[in-house]
């Protein structure tokens, strides 16, 4: 792609989209065009304010989002002359409706995890199978509750340790955001499918994942707790797990005993971090409860839902361009732009 920047289109400014814009502006190896969408409200207008220029995703929205004061730049179809690749943040089926708009602008296309893998016949999880997606037109992020399995249960596949998997999923009942629209209140929503989508969904990255889940909806919006019970291929010890897991990136490390008990303390924590919007990229997974016996392993973990599959769009965005053949380097490079890391906190030795 010779050494200029990639150009990125960030379709619809929502929960995801937005948090990819930031994230793509912070690359020093792509150049965000620009952001599309149909609202006029003060979401929109939010990506004004940081000086992203706003185009209108349909030609109908124009006159609205001009009428309440959004400078427009042009339309999608404007843009799309101007980009090698759009991330479609988009809400479910009208991502899939615009694949064929881009298809005919040749333009890249990466999708969420809303989407069905068979639209773009390639689901992405940088660290499992980035050199898969090198040079496609189009490729899926998976969900941010797949992208956590295929996160934990490949670092105990790369380490030789994984057999199976069975996870109970606990799932949050709406974004932040909505949580005046509507929601599960008092009570808890068991699905009626097993498995869940996650685990095939998970497949669809590594076939050879043995993996099981099961899912229920409970009453907050705060993010979503997994609990696993992996069958290792053989005895291990916790510090081999814990090995196992500190070996690949974006998984960090949660402890009860530093009072993050819950899933509300691990938000507190990285809001006074100073992380954008509280965010937290990685899995955040319990240290101190994860247990071990015999072959037999047990372990919870946190999934920060608006946030965790950021880092994936872009390392998306360089494997279908090309512009980086290794994965690894782009998960550093994408992970230093941002801000990842191994420990929330400093571990300082013990005293004697």
């Amino acid at each position: 792609m010779s050494n200029r920047k990639i150009r990125v289109l960030v379709n619809g400014y929502g929960v995801i989209g937005k948090r990819i814009a930031d994230a793509v502006a912070a690359q020093d190896d792509m150049e965000l065009v620009g952001v599309a969408d149909v609202v006029s409200d003060w979401r929109i207008k939010i990506a004004v304010e940081k000086g992203y220029p706003v185009y209108a995703a349909t030609a109908q929205a124009a006159e609205p989002m001009r009428a309440a004061g959004v400078p427009l730049a042009g339309t999608l179809d404007d843009l799309l002359k101007q980009v090698d690749v759009v991330a479609d943040a988009t809400p479910k089926k009208v991502a899939a409706a615009n694949f064929e708009k881009y298809k005919a602008a040749k333009v890249k296309s990466i999708f969420q995890g809303g989407e069905k893998h068979s639209l773009t016949g390639h689901s992405f999880v940088a660290q499992a199978n980035y050199e898969t997606a090198i040079g496609r037109d189009s490729t899926r992020v998976v969900s941010c509750n797949t992208t956590s399995i295929v996160r934990t249960l490949g670092a105990l596949k790369n380490a030789g340790l994984l057999k199976k998997a069975r996870g109970v999923l606990i799932r949050r009942a709406t974004d932040p955001w909505e949580s005046d629209h509507s929601g599960v209140m008092n009570t808890v929503v068991p699905e009626t499918v097993i498995p869940s989508h996650q685990g095939p969904d998970a497949q669809t990255v590594d076939p050879d994942l043995d993996v099981m889940t099961i899912a229920v909806v409970a009453a907050h919006t705060t993010s979503h707790l997994h609990s696993w019970n992996v069958e290792l291929t053989r005895s291990a010890t916790k510090d081999e797990v814990l090995a196992a897991f500190r070996a690949v990136p974006r998984i960090a490390f949660l402890r009860a005993s530093e009072g993050v008990v819950a899933l509300n303390s691990t938000l507190e924590m990285m809001a006074d971090l100073g992380r954008p919007r509280g965010d937290m990229w990685e899995v955040g997974l319990w240290e101190d409860s994860l247990t071990v016996k015999g072959s037999e392993l047990f372990y919870n973990y946190q999934v920060y839902n608006q946030a965790i599959v950021v880092p994936e769009t872009v390392d998306a965005i360089r494997a279908l361009t090309g512009i980086e053949k290794d994965g690894l380097r782009s998960i550093a490079k994408t992970d230093k732009a941002i801000g990842l890391v191994g420990e929330f906190l400093r571990r300082e030795p013990a005293l004697t």
